[in-house]
């Protein structure tokens, strides 16, 4: 997955955890005795307090200038605090909203004690993830910084989810991570108002389930979750400078473009050959033609080509019988999948072939003629890799 600015809300631990197993998933699921979790936090709260602590000295008579003579006890807690809570980081949290819950959650007195400390190390603050952390009541915000720049404080479950999934895969793969049952996801799917499901998808999430990283706790609704897909769908769409009546019809371009391509090079380029292919004249007559449209009519993956039954089916998906594009996204597009169907790289290419499948090596054509060589080239490719094709 090409790094983007969910890596930078998420962090990147992949290299450093191995995999857990689904025992030790569940297990971690399970909510620790009161006791043992309150142990936890005092333990992290002595760890961190003596370097919260001595900060504060070297701070605190600067801030209190700030305040117009306000005392460090007008704006902060003593510590280190008692009475565990559980605090909820969201996906896409500023500095300034972090503050806000953990003083209504009377973590700190105020939003300051937290900011000034955030403030005195805005690198590590950069980097707080989101998730759920279990804090105590009356902290400093030293200590309350402390904790959350440690991803190791977080009690949540992470599932990523990669691009390209149909949304029955990735149902499965959020049941697995967080177990939460498929039927919950399915259910919560068809609620379009609750996930916030825009107008312009008549009801169908297929392309709007943004493929990321997520942090998802216990508490976590699959509603919640598929609500926060949703949301990065289209603040991606925003940010490419989508306008929201083109949000459907790019998402299905993009779709298509990342069901064909494995690699960021040839996105632009098959995006521009599907705005060619529509235009309607020879030598397409407006029919896209795309592999990627019949495995997805037919649910199945796992080898290059398609067969002459495949296109041949009256699916409203099969682009080689059905002129324009299909009815809705085949997949769930990436962030450089969604660019490139909004930004299509200029060219006159109406044909392309991935020539050799193992390396995703694509050729692109603007005449039948050649279109023609390099699916000879395919073909070769498919003889000498029997039963890949």
């Amino acid at each position: 997955m090409s790094q983007d600015f969910t890596e930078t809300i998420f962090g990147d631990d992949t290299h450093h955890r191995r995999p857990r197993t689904r025992r030790e998933m569940h297990s971690r699921r399970r909510k620790p005795r009161k006791g043992r979790r309150f142990l936890a936090v005092l333990l992290a709260v002595a760890l961190v307090g003596g370097a919260g602590y001595g900060a504060w000295k070297v701070l605190g008579p600067t801030v209190s200038g700030l305040f117009g003579g306000q005392s460090a006890t007008d704006v902060d807690f003593a510590g280190p605090g008692s009475g565990e809570v559980d605090i909820v980081v969201k996906q896409g949290d500023t500095g300034e909203a972090i503050a806000t819950t953990l003083r209504d959650a009377g973590v700190t007195k105020t939003r300051t004690a937290y900011l000034d400390a955030a403030k005195a190390d805005p690198t590590s603050a950069a980097k707080i993830q989101p998730g759920t952390y279990v804090m105590l009541k009356g902290m400093t915000g030293a200590d309350a910084f402390a904790i959350l720049v440690d991803p190791n404080n977080r009690v949540a479950q992470r599932v990523t989810l990669r691009e390209g999934l149909w949304k029955n895969e990735v149902f499965a793969q959020l049941s697995k991570a967080t177990g939460v049952k498929v039927a919950d996801y399915t259910a919560a799917a068809k609620d379009a108002k609750a996930i916030g499901l825009p107008a312009a998808a008549k009801g169908n999430v297929e392309g709007w389930l943004f493929p990321a990283s997520y942090e998802f706790d216990d508490k976590t609704s699959a509603t919640d979750q598929l609500k926060q897909m949703v949301a990065l769908t289209v603040k991606t769409l925003q940010d490419a400078g989508v306008d929201e009546k083109d949000w459907e019809r790019t998402l299905t371009i993009a779709s298509i473009v990342e069901g064909e391509v494995s690699g960021d090079a040839d996105r632009g380029k098959v995006a521009r050959v599907v705005l060619n292919r529509l235009e309607g004249g020879p030598p397409s007559y407006g029919l896209l033609q795309m592999d990627s449209t019949v495995h997805y009519a037919a649910q199945q993956r796992g080898k290059a080509g398609t067969t002459d039954a495949q296109r041949n089916s009256d699916s409203p998906y099969n682009t080689y019988k059905v002129q324009g594009l299909p009815p809705g996204p085949i997949g769930n597009p990436g962030k450089a999948s969604i660019v490139a169907a909004a930004k299509p790289t200029p060219g006159n290419w109406v044909f392309f072939v991935t020539v050799d499948p193992s390396t995703g090596e694509t050729k692109f054509a603007s005449t039948l003629a050649e279109h023609d060589r390099y699916v000879q080239e395919f073909q070769q490719w498919c003889s000498d890799n029997p039963g890949k094709c």
